[in-house]
């Protein structure tokens, strides 16, 4: 989504905060103005434009928030912003390692298609100022306070929240696995939204990375791997760079085109996730960012940072292989160096 074509038109804010036994919900809509409506269309353009949000679908049976939304009409928003906090906080009241925020309904326009988002902000801890009349009451006396309720900046990513879409209620999550009965969970969609996820593409691309590292791993001796897996991490970088993404099975063609074997053992991994034929299309800069540049460590302490274009231009980096087995960097046709404090 593109914040610019976000056109907010109801929000509602509750208080969840768990420690003090019961909800305080609004009973009213909240009067906003445009920095608070720029401030929610930021948030809302993050979730829905980033590559951490997982496509789902509603468990219709089962899933209280579903009921709601199916019969939803705006004459209800303030009853079912209500419901729906209800039901969260009995959640979070039950399970201490879920945190404390305020629930935010917004009720909004993207173009021509109708959504509802359910953000979650936590509760972050920051210092902050109040003044107070002295004790003489003669003057004011100024001290520090650790104010324990402030909500998310406009630049921090909410780590729970939902968009879904009123035309067929598909939706997009953002969660964080906190602990319920012991084990870490899901909560935000097994046990509140109640619906099946399919993986980000942010997890994807991820499994995809450490299937490669590991195939190559168990396939090459060190000498070997460093240069292999410099070299799949240059082939990803550039197929999405030039497609905007790939599918799996044709990466591994380019991989692996010289180790069948390896190929397959690949493939055998991306089977379990049934990822084989899957597209994967990031699109946040900060997915990808790890694959703009080379960082390699040496055992003796030293970091080299190397922008991928440098890397694959032979004038500008050599990676040499000594008769002894160890490697040297040559870094080539330095114009300036500069040295940072």
């Amino acid at each position: 989504m593109n914040k610019e074509d976000i056109r907010i038109k109801k929000v509602i804010v509750h208080i969840m905060d768990s420690t003090i036994g019961m909800p305080v919900l609004s009973d009213t809509e909240l009067e906003y103005g445009s920095e608070i409506a720029e401030f929610l269309k930021e948030h809302i353009a993050k979730i829905s434009s980033g590559d951490d949000a997982k496509e789902c679908r509603f468990y219709q049976g089962e899933s209280e928030i579903y009921q709601m939304l199916n019969a939803y009409s705006d004459e209800e928003f303030v009853a079912v912003s209500k419901d729906m906090a209800i039901l969260l906080y009995e959640i979070m009241s039950s399970n201490i390692d879920i945190p404390p925020a305020d629930l935010m309904v917004v009720r909004f326009w993207e173009g021509e298609e109708e959504y509802l988002a359910l953000l979650k902000m936590n509760y972050k801890t920051f210092y902050t100022h109040r003044t107070l009349a002295s004790d003489d009451g003669e003057g004011n006396s100024n001290e520090i306070i650790r104010h324990k309720s402030i909500l998310p900046s406009e630049s921090q990513r909410l780590t729970e929240a939902a968009i879904i879409r009123l035309q067929d209620l598909s939706l997009k999550v953002i969660e964080r696995k906190y602990e319920v009965n012991g084990e870490k969970t899901d909560y935000f969609s097994f046990l509140f939204l109640k619906c099946s996820a399919h993986m980000s593409h942010k997890s994807k691309l991820s499994i995809v990375s450490r299937a490669v590292e590991s195939v190559q791993k168990e396939g090459f001796d060190e000498s070997e791997r460093f240069e292999k897996q410099m070299r799949a991490k240059s082939i990803i970088q550039e197929t999405i760079a030039e497609k905007g993404g790939f599918v799996v099975e044709e990466l591994a063609e380019k991989i692996f085109e010289t180790e069948p074997e390896l190929k397959v053992a690949f493939q055998d991994k991306m089977e379990k996730y049934d990822m084989v034929k899957e597209e994967i299309q990031p699109q946040s800069e900060n997915t990808v960012r790890k694959f703009q540049s080379q960082h390699l460590y040496t055992d003796t302490g030293i970091e080299i940072k190397i922008p991928m274009e440098q890397y694959k231009d032979p004038r500008s980096v050599e990676f040499i292989t000594n008769p002894d087995g160890t490697i040297s960097v040559l870094i080539k046709n330095i114009e300036h160096l500069e040295a940072k404090l």
